[in-house]
């Protein structure tokens, strides 16, 4: 497969390429390559399925995770008397 160069990309275009590939979860080189095939014809618009899932149930940082796994500990013990 060829490789192709483009000099002198401007800064907001590639900025927006950049959050593009972000929000769709895929790499910069993948994003790119969508979007010209999607520009000439060759198919479709399709959003990668990470991105498309993370917009309805967002993504927790390690933080986050750490915060809300503490929060939970106190479930993980439980009485026996209550199944009795």
């Amino acid at each position: 497969m060829k490789s192709i160069t483009i000099h002198n990309l401007d800064n907001s275009l590639a900025a927006v390429i950049r959050r593009r590939a972000q929000h769709d979860g895929t790499s910069l080189n993948r994003t790119i390559k969508r979007l010209l095939a999607t520009a000439v014809g060759l198919k479709g618009e399709r959003p990668a399925l990470r991105g498309d899932f993370g917009r309805f149930c967002g993504v927790w940082s390690d933080k986050d995770a750490g915060e809300f796994s503490a929060a939970i500990k106190s479930f993980e013990r439980f009485d026996v008397s209550d199944w009795e």
